[in-house]
């Protein structure tokens, strides 16, 4: 009888145990993570918007929630050069999200995919740098192309697809084209400086 409850009681305390040092770890790791994550975002930002490299990037929150970015030239904020948004879609395996950058009149500047989880050698390919190169040929392509309605070549676009990879390169190009109207949307289809503003470094 007393093996009986043995067993159970002996589960519980490695459960105990176990639990707790996973809350520990989780303790020590988080702010590491979290400074990871602003690091990249704001490397990110400054990657699909290169122009405002010497000026200011703003958020433009709803409460807690930024819904885009605006690019100026310079710190005084004077010259609006264009727009930051976060977009996401379903790709083969998992959800892809892009940062989008674009100009005043909807030009892409630059994208960024900021996570995947795709096939290995397949659709993980979208992040891709080739040898020699410095940043991944699949996203670069988007560059100079005007938003919104962009499709990949296996759908008569101009993206030219990964080998092997239609479907996560479609989502990419979904998740572009979303961002966009949905940035235009925001936007009443023309720059706003009636929204509110706050710093993000």
């Amino acid at each position: 009888m007393k093996d009986f409850f043995k067993l159970p009681a002996v589960l519980t305390v490695t459960a105990i145990i176990a639990a707790g040092a996973l809350a520990l770890v989780f303790n020590v790791t988080k702010p590491r993570i979290d400074a990871e994550k602003r690091l990249v975002l704001k490397e990110s930002l400054s990657e699909v918007l290169p122009s405002a490299n010497n000026g200011v990037l703003i958020p433009v929150k709803n409460g807690k929630i930024i819904e885009y970015y605006k690019g100026y030239a310079s710190p005084d904020t004077t010259n609006l050069i264009g727009f930051i948004i976060i977009s996401s879609a379903h790709g083969y395996s998992s959800n892809i999200e892009v940062m989008v950058g674009v100009d005043t009149s909807w030009v892409i500047q630059g994208i960024k995919i900021l996570s995947e989880a795709e096939t290995p050698g397949l659709g993980a390919k979208t992040i891709e740098v080739k040898y020699g190169e410095k940043t991944p040929w699949f996203q670069r392509q988007f560059a100079g192309k005007k938003g919104g309605n962009l499709a990949v070549d296996k759908d008569g676009g101009e993206i030219k697809s990964v080998t092997g990879a239609t479907i996560s390169s479609r989502a990419v190009t979904r998740a572009v084209n979303l961002g966009i109207k949905h940035l235009q949307k925001l936007l009443g289809k023309a720059p706003s400086e009636n929204s509110q503003l706050s710093l993000i470094f």
